[in-house]
């Protein structure tokens, strides 16, 4: 028996955002705190949002101290700033660190403790209430903490998430015109996050019929439409492509769940503050580069989504053939290719390597078991630019 989990409502498409208002009408609270990334403020970009809420004679607050990979003291700012405001509903607009911010901070005003005490690792508490109403818009197509009751927080060395229902949002608005103006770098690191996500939904001992069914769908469109949308972000059907491909890719693995790339990108950005995009997307070939004997037949439906030419090659040279193109991708796209680009040491591969065990929820579900000298073995791959020829 497999159990599937979803979020209530979706609102998606060109002009989503204006559904907003039917929903200020349904649930008609008194207070809104508006969390927005700081660059989504400074160009005006949640001017939309302030203008529906004045329309409906809401009272809102706009929170946006807000940090890429938000500390667990920032979680805990922001749960206190949704306490003294007294807000009865939570808008979110932003990147994923914005969005796991704002479905925390409205879960935890209701419940007691600090983020810390919910911590997968180390938390010895069980969220009881789902707090206040969420409502979350991304605008990146990548992160998917829009449909997801998983929020990511940094603890210095590595990271550690929250991950319960009762986080989940009430709605998400998906409207592909807030990533219009993403710039390259953005769109390129988001992007190969949902590809990620896709290919690890897939690939993981936790997939089934229905999540393989999404994963290998966002596969086929961010695949073939990220260096388009990358490089000329007004071409509307690429951006529409990887906004739809990051949706279906977040709905797959926030059931299927994540694996070895996640594990292992953990502590890139916990110890280098590397973006979690962009950890991500600099380990997804040398993993898979080390994990395709494991998931082989998948492999070769994986080339196939990617409308790579199969024919007459055999199942290996498939493999290696997604292996390569996964680092051509990532090369085509702008991001940088080995762990090195980021100033990370040889003498830093021995910790991050023991860092990566403790996710031991991540690594187990990987389709090939990875121990200390496997995951070692990975960085020292992506450390060199390495791949198997």
């Amino acid at each position: 028996m497999n159990t599937a989990i979803f979020i209530r409502k979706v609102i998606t498409g060109e002009g989503a955002v204006n559904g907003l208002a039917d929903l200020m009408d349904k649930y008609q609270p008194k207070k809104v705190m508006l969390f927005a990334d700081p660059i989504i403020v400074q160009v005006g970009a949640a001017k939309k949002i302030e203008s529906i809420l004045e329309a409906k004679g809401v009272q809102y607050q706009i929170y946006s101290d807000i940090k890429p990979e938000p500390l667990v003291e920032h979680g805990d700012m922001a749960v206190k700033a949704v306490r003294d405001y007294g807000a009865e509903l939570v808008i979110g607009i932003g990147g994923g660190s914005c969005l796991d911010l704002a479905k925390v901070a409205a879960c935890l005003v209701k419940n007691e403790g600090s983020i810390a005490d919910y911590l997968n690792l180390t938390g010895k508490k069980k969220l009881t209430n789902p707090g206040v109403i969420k409502i979350l818009l991304p605008t990146t197509a990548g992160t998917g903490a829009e449909v997801t009751f998983n929020a990511v927080f940094s603890l210095g060395n590595t990271k550690d998430i929250i991950s319960d229902e009762n986080i989940l949002a009430d709605v998400a608005i998906v409207d592909p015109e807030f990533t219009y103006t993403l710039p390259p770098r953005v769109t390129a690191g988001s992007g190969i996050d949902a590809l990620t996500h896709a290919l690890e939904a897939f690939t993981s001992k936790g997939g089934t019929e229905l999540t393989d069914t999404l994963a290998i769908e966002a596969v086929r469109k961010i695949s073939r439409n990220i260096t388009t949308a990358t490089w000329n972000g007004t071409d509307i059907k690429a951006r529409g492509e990887m906004v739809w491909g990051s949706l279906i890719a977040s709905l797959s693995y926030f059931n299927a769940g994540v694996h070895a790339v996640h594990a292992l990108a953990y502590p890139l950005g916990g110890l280098f503050h590397i973006s979690h995009g962009e950890s991500n997307a600099v380990l997804l070939p040398y993993i898979f580069d080390y994990i395709w004997p494991s998931c082989i037949q998948k492999m070769v439906l994986i080339a196939e989504a990617m409308d790579l030419p199969c024919d007459g090659k055999s199942e290996r040279e498939i493999a290696l053939m997604v292996v390569q193109h996964l680092h051509n991708l990532i090369k085509d796209t702008g991001l940088p290719v080995t762990i090195q680009d980021y100033g990370i040491k040889a003498s830093d591969l021995d910790r991050i390597a023991q860092d990566a065990t403790e996710q031991k929820r991540l690594l187990g579900r990987c389709p090939r078991m990875l121990k200390l000298e496997d995951i070692r073995k990975v960085y020292q791959a992506a450390y060199d630019g390495k791949l198997s020829e």
